[in-house]
């Protein structure tokens, strides 16, 4: 593998068809929602206790994103480090990869939502759950929300969707940067080069610091650092008995 050099001029096929895909996807909840269909609350990842949850969304959830900016940040990160990858690893490990990083970004996603969720039904009545289980999603479709800040924080756990693909894409810049750990990157703000392996390890810890300090934010953070976490894991799993770095 000393002799390998990235074709940068192309796109390998899962990275192909998976921006194309995720595109596809952007295209369709655009246009169901001018139907009145809300694919994202469909296909987007609910919390295990709310009703509308479903098994396939573990997987749905991956190709749905909030907007055509979230979208392009992800599809320009998959196209710029995940073509590599394929090119090193071949279609079918990139495709094993890919997945089980952001199945893990969706473990750890839910595992923290859990922590959170258990946190805040230990101090509600029984009747309050209820009462927002069985309501709290016609609520939330109209705008609204609970005055009582439990009842609203528990109302939003189980009703706002999780949605994009950043789990995995997270996790194939973990492994572009255990890969090819000294490859300079060139930044854009400011515009300083950077080996790989520091702006990975940079960018996880800031992850963690937004998670630990912002909960309840808009942003998953800590889907991130899963995709980021089962990414190392695997790639372990895998080096085992080798050393495959750049």
């Amino acid at each position: 593998m000393q002799n390998y050099r990235p074709n940068f001029g192309s796109i390998p096929p899962v990275v192909k068809n998976l921006i194309i895909i995720n595109v596809l996807m952007l295209l369709a909840t655009y246009i169901m929602s001018m139907r009145g269909v809300e694919l994202s609350r469909i296909l987007g990842l609910h919390f295990f206790a709310s009703p509308q949850f479903e098994p396939y969304q573990i997987v749905s959830h991956m190709f749905m994103h909030g907007g055509f900016t979230h979208l392009l940040f992800n599809m320009f990160a998959l196209w710029m480090f995940g073509r590599i990858l394929e090119s090193v690893w071949g279609p079918k490990r990139f495709f094993i990869y890919y997945f089980v990083t952001g199945l893990g970004a969706a473990v750890l996603h839910t595992f923290v939502n859990f922590i959170e969720y258990q946190s805040v039904v230990s101090k509600m009545t029984p009747e309050q759950i209820d009462l927002v289980v069985q309501n709290g999603t016609s609520i939330w479709m109209q705008g609204k929300n609970y005055t009582d800040p439990l009842m609203g924080k528990l109302n939003v756990l189980l009703n706002v969707p999780t949605v994009g693909a950043s789990g995995a894409v997270f996790g194939v810049l973990l492994g572009f940067g255990m890969l090819f750990p000294n490859t300079q990157l060139m930044l854009l703000f400011p515009p300083i080069p950077i080996k790989a392996k520091y702006f990975v390890i940079g960018y996880g810890l800031i992850e963690l610091y937004l998670g630990l300090a912002r909960p309840g934010s808009n942003v998953a953070h800590f889907a991130h650092l899963g995709g980021m976490l089962f990414g190392y894991l695997l790639i372990r799993y895998w080096n085992k008995n080798t050393n495959n770095f750049y």
